[in-house]
């Protein structure tokens, strides 16, 4: 990225962080999107995300000649602000320039994706509690819609509960079968921001989703 910080004439590296919940009870819930798309980029790029650091599982790999750290904290969703304020402390990254944050996000659509640079976190407590580490909201996330497409009077009948039930629960094999060509997209549009910044990956990635027929 054009205006990625620099430190004593180093440039930091990027900092891609997943979120979700470790445990194998937690593997294929939609709430650890975020882990899935991390493994999913890791994966394509021939490293595995199993160094422990700043309380996270790491792996360091290069995109457009920038060196990226891939990052799925182990503190659990609530917590993920202690890992990911660790990594930006322990690689003297600007969390608005050099953090990409990867979650699912339960008003989106499953197959939908959305890129934003900043913004409020609302009910996503991974989100808000990486807001409240940072002491900002300046930080680039990518959101990975998991939401079911139902009705909306069926949606406030399901109420809080039955959303967070949803997001904790093993996702159904048609389900998972979405969600595994939105990874691909996810992986794609992470290397777009590292190269060209993420004007260019929302206006291709964010465009192509208002575009989209099944778009709400």
């Amino acid at each position: 990225m054009a205006e990625a910080s620099h430190t004593g004439g180093r440039r930091s590296p990027f900092l891609v962080v997943g979120l979700g919940n470790p445990g194998l009870e937690y593997l294929w819930t939609p709430h650890n999107a975020g882990f899935m798309a991390v493994d999913r980029i890791a994966q394509q790029e021939g490293v595995v995300v199993q160094n422990r650091r700043c309380r996270a599982l790491t792996a360091t790999c290069r995109m457009a000649g920038r060196e990226v750290i891939l990052a799925k904290p182990e503190t659990f969703m609530n917590l993920s602000g202690a890992a990911v304020a660790a990594l930006v402390s322990e690689f003297e990254a600007d969390p608005a320039q050099d953090l990409l944050v990867l979650y699912d996000e339960l008003d989106l659509t499953l197959g939908k994706i959305k890129i934003r640079e900043r913004g409020s976190p609302a009910g996503h407590n991974g989100a808000r509690s990486i807001t409240s580490a940072l002491g900002s909201q300046e930080w680039l996330r990518l959101r990975i819609g998991v939401g079911l497409d139902l009705p909306p009077e069926a949606k406030a009948a399901g109420g809080r509960r039955h959303g967070r039930d949803y997001l904790l629960s093993p996702m159904r094999k048609a389900d998972l079968t979405v969600l595994d060509e939105v990874l691909d997209r996810v992986a794609t549009a992470t290397r777009r921001i590292v190269e060209l910044g993420p004007a260019a990956a929302m206006n291709e990635f964010n465009r192509r989703e208002r575009n989209s027929p099944a778009e709400e």
